[in-house]
């Protein structure tokens, strides 16, 4: 029999009955687990909270899957003993990240930063903005996210060039970046964080930008030099809108809070109304599967 764990009360109700029976417990992660906790075989990490203790994980000797509800596996990746199988959320948080993307370009675009800035003085002060069509975009991240918002993108008539770790089709690779960069207006960033991603966009990366070029992060803060785009932001060189950022949270009184155009949120990406719903809907399709003996969906292997 199944003995699933859910973080919190709130997700045991959204679970509601298991797929072929079983028994479900909650548990946050946040202390030592209760002895009813340890002999858990499904567990769906913590979305708001983040991941236990590697002491607590050691606990769970019968564990045998990990659910997670976000894109990112980075900090669960060392916490994992062999023949855990860990899941990712991909397709929980695509739509809304991708919404949230494709919003912090067009702010930019439509300098909408500026207009909130002048309506705030009391100033009616109309200027000409830029617009998607034709605009040249690269969006480094050819899985869910990326996908939806080159798909978003290319309602609105602009020149999308996707990026993946693999060439197909129409996606690129990591490898033809440099020679795509200035060309580039809008660098929109999904990749998940790895050894290959970490600082991927830094200071060689934003000077083969052209002038007026802008940045979007939706994926991690420290896939970009914050440093470097400082320096550009401060030259007024660029513009970007950073849903992450690197420190995150970002501190009160960092330089990124009061450089020139630059719009910052504070990772709410995934974080809508509807998550819950829709990660529960991959939870219960994954845990029908384990039960039936059925591969799992979106296996991380490699680091995501």
């Amino acid at each position: 029999m199944t003995t699933v764990c859910v973080p919190t009360q709130d997700e045991r109700d959204e679970l509601g009955e298991l797929p072929g029976g079983g028994r479900v417990v909650v548990w946050d992660g946040a202390d030592a687990p209760a002895p009813d906790i340890t002999d858990i075989d499904f567990l769906v990490g913590n979305y708001l909270g983040g991941p236990p203790s590697a002491d607590a994980v050691r606990e769970l000797a019968g564990l045998r899957v990990v659910q997670l509800l976000s894109a990112g596996v980075e900090p669960w990746l060392p916490l994992l003993p062999d023949g855990v199988t860990l899941c990712n959320g991909r397709g929980v948080h695509g739509g809304s990240t991708a919404e949230l993307a494709v919003a912090g370009l067009l702010g930019l675009l439509r300098r909408l930063p500026e207009f909130a800035a002048a309506q705030h003085r009391g100033e009616w002060s109309p200027a000409t903005a830029d617009d998607l069509d034709g605009l040249p975009v690269l969006v480094l991240g050819a899985g869910d996210i990326g996908q939806r918002v080159a798909a978003a993108l290319r309602v609105f008539d602009a020149q999308v060039t996707l990026v993946g770790r693999t060439a197909r089709g129409d996606v690129r690779t990591l490898a033809d970046v440099p020679a795509l960069l200035p060309a580039t207006r809008a660098v929109v960033v999904t990749v998940p964080l790895t050894e290959q991603t970490m600082g991927l966009v830094d200071a060689g990366f934003l000077a083969a930008l052209p002038d007026g070029a802008m940045l979007v992060n939706v994926a991690r803060g420290r896939i970009v030099d914050t440093e470097a785009l400082l320096a550009e932001l401060k030259r007024e060189r660029l513009s970007a809108f950073l849903d992450v950022t690197d420190p995150e949270p970002l501190p009160p009184g960092h330089p990124l809070w009061s450089a020139p155009n630059v719009l910052v949120t504070p990772h709410v990406g995934g974080g809508t109304t509807g998550w819950r719903r829709r990660g529960y809907r991959l939870v219960r399709e994954q845990l029908r599967r384990y039960a039936a003996g059925e591969p799992l969906l979106n296996v991380v292997s490699g680091g995501y």
